[in-house]
Formats: structure tokens, sequence, C-alpha cells
């Protein structure tokens, strides 16, 4: 197996250190916070979570659709994406705080609440804890498995060189995996989301966050990979047709993302239900309005005209800024859909609504960037990457 490239390999520590350091000096303070507030950190915390699982998850899903599909387009941002979905161990034992938190987030999880609401009783055999507790051993589990076998036969790629059967069985797999990707992050996002507020449903949700999981990962990907492309190896390898096809693929995410976003809104809207219509009235109200409306401009409008052209595409430093405010814009989009569930009606901004996203991903890019350090950041025993490399010179 070929060794990682040496200067990257250098350079990468030292940035994870740092990402780690303040990581962890976020947590120590949201701790605090849990003294101080404990309702408060854990819905921050929630928040924080929820989006980078988001994006771990993101990142399996979207080496899986490459791996189904083919393609030069992933050859470039391959090595970003199993980094990511490597992270899936940290965020399984980032989970463990919420479950002290079960009957300060979710009515359900409150027996005294389940016992006056007919409503939380007639849910009561799916939403309990044990069984929440077990369908999210159960999701990881897959999670885990799809993910270990697919960084496995990657190494094994990496050592034993370019394998028509392996190839095949990773494919395979892939198919497989995102059937089950489909599912678990559909009943996930019901389970420990959607379920905040347990008398509104929404047959949309799931996809959802399926679509937003992918928009923020393509992006973060997109902002490493620019990063990364000014050294070697990826400077004399990434040409203008591979960014490109990576700013469309991403126009593509975000379309799918605006498509269901509206599509809720509308079905909702066209019903006009008392049991649908309060879950909206919550965020376009007190304040939670504007945050919906730069949603539409901001993370829509802007990126959508922006990735509309194709020579804007090819422009690494106009993507970059593009790429890292979709990222933003989409931790945004989480904490609308979290946070206003127990926000009586208006918006209140709390300091752990921004020291525990920055703990968190403080210590998942140490995670990822060490992840990224230990392997060459191009696959070169990959069947696509002679013509990825072909593709890059038209």
């Amino acid at each position: 197996m070929s060794s990682p490239d040496t200067e990257i390999s250098r350079a990468l520590p030292r940035v994870g250190r740092r990402a780690l350091a303040i990581g962890l000096i976020a947590l120590a303070a949201c701790a605090a916070g849990a003294f101080l507030a404990p309702e408060q950190f854990f819905r921050s915390y929630l928040f924080a979570w929820v989006f980078w699982t988001g994006m771990t998850l993101g990142c399996l899903s979207i080496v899986m659709l490459h791996y189904l599909t083919g393609g030069a387009w992933g050859i470039p941002i391959r090595r970003p994406l199993e980094s990511g979905m490597g992270t899936l161990p940290l965020m399984a034992i980032l989970f463990v705080p919420l479950l002290f938190g079960l009957r300060r987030l979710y009515e359900w999880a409150r027996p005294e609440e389940v016992a006056h609401d007919p409503i939380l009783q007639h849910k009561a055999a799916y939403l309990n804890s044990p069984f929440a507790i077990g369908r999210v051993i159960l999701y990881f589990g897959s999670w885990f498995l799809f993910a270990y076998l697919l960084d496995r036969w990657s190494l094994r790629q990496d050592r034993d060189g370019a394998s028509a059967a392996l190839a095949r069985r990773m494919q395979m797999l892939s198919a497989a995996g995102l059937v089950m990707y489909g599912l678990t992050v559909t009943f996930w996002s019901i389970d420990w989301v959607m379920s905040l507020e347990p008398h509104w449903i929404s047959t949309m949700y799931g996809v959802l966050y399926i679509s937003g999981h992918a928009l923020a990962a393509m992006a973060f990907v997109i902002v490493v990979t620019v990063a990364l492309a000014k050294r070697p190896p990826l400077a004399e390898f990434v040409s203008g047709e591979h960014w490109h096809d990576l700013a469309k693929l991403t126009f593509a995410f975000l379309m799918f993302w605006a498509y269901v976003s509206f599509s809720q809104y509308l079905i909702i809207w066209a019903g006009n239900l008392p049991e649908e219509i309060p879950w909206y009235l919550r965020r376009l109200q007190g304040g939670w309005g504007w945050i919906g409306a730069a949603l539409v401009f901001v993370q829509f409008f802007i990126p959508f005209l922006l990735l509309l052209s194709a020579d804007r595409n090819r422009n690494t430093r106009l993507l970059w800024k593009v790429a890292l405010l979709l990222v933003v814009m989409q931790m945004i989009d989480v904490f609308w859909l979290v946070r206003p569930a127990a926000s009586h009606g208006r918006l209140d901004l709390h300091w752990l609504d921004f020291l525990a996203p920055v703990g968190i991903g403080g210590v998942w890019i140490a995670f990822f960037l060490r992840r990224l350090g230990e392997r060459p950041l191009l696959p070169r025993n990959d069947p696509e990457f002679l013509a990825a490399v072909e593709h890059g010179r038209h």
C-alpha cells in the first residue's frame, strides 16, 4: 500500500491539533453550561450533534453513490469522503450525553405527560425510551457495517491494485447501502428531531434530512479539496473539468434540497390542517421567520445563481466561497429545524447554541483530518482513476 503524501501528512496534524484544542475548550464550556442551564444545554447539544452526524452520514451516502454510479467526479473527493464517514464511532460516542437529557427534550420520555395525552399514548408503542435507544443502536450498527466494509475494501484496493471483481463488490454493497441509508435516516430523523414535537407529522421529513446531508457533505468536501489542491498531488491532478463536475453535483443537491423543502411547505399550506400548520407558524413568527427567509435567499437563490455559470464553476476561489456558505447555511437550517421546538414562540439565541457546534465540530474536524492524513490523497488504484486523469485534460 502506498504511503500518505508527505507534505500533506505533515500539515494536517497541526491543523487537527488546533481544531481539537478549540473543540475541547468549547465542550468544556458546554459542560459547565450543562450545570448552569441543563435544559438549554441539551437543546443546543442536540442541534449540534444532529448537524455533525448529518455531515458524517452525507459523506457515507456520497461514497456509496460514487461506487454505485462510477465516474471521474468522485476521484478527487474520495479520500475526504472516506475520512468523513470514518467519524461514525466518534458521533456514536458523542450521542451518549443525549441519553441523560431524554426527559428534558422529549415529551414522550415523560410518563406523567404521556398519561394525560391521548396522542402520546397512541404513539407510545413506538415512542418510548428503551425502543428509541434500541433503534439508534441499530442505526449506528447498520452505518458502521457498510462504512467498515467499504473502508476495508478501499484499503485492499490501495494495497492490491485495481480489481474488477472488487469494484463490482463495492458497487453491489453500495446499492444495498443506499437503500439502508434512506430507511435508517428517515427513522433516525423522526426519532430524534421530529418527535421533539410529537403531535406533528410530515411524510417529507426524512427526505428533507437526506437532501440536507448530501448538500452539506458535498459542500464541505469541496472546501477541503480546494484547500488541498494548492499542494501536490492534487495540484497536478485536479483541473477545471473536475471542479465543474463537483459544482454541478452540488447544484443538483441544492435543487433537491429546495424541491423537498418547498414540497413539504406546499403540502402543509394547501392542507391547512390545525395539527400540521403550528410547526411552520412556530418557525415563521417571533423572529424565526428571518432565519426562514435567509434560508430561501442565502442558502438557495445566491448559490443557485452563482452555480449556474460553467465559467464560475471552474473558478476555485468562488466555488470555495459558495461551498463554505452552503455549509454554514445548512448548519443554520438544522438550527431552524431543531431549536424552535422549545422556543416558546420567539427567537431565543443562547451562548450554548454557538459553543455546542464549535465543540463537536472541532473534535469532528480533528478526527477527520487525522484519518485524511493516513492515506494517499488520490486513490490511484481505483478503476476510474485513469478515466479521471483523461477527463481532466479535456
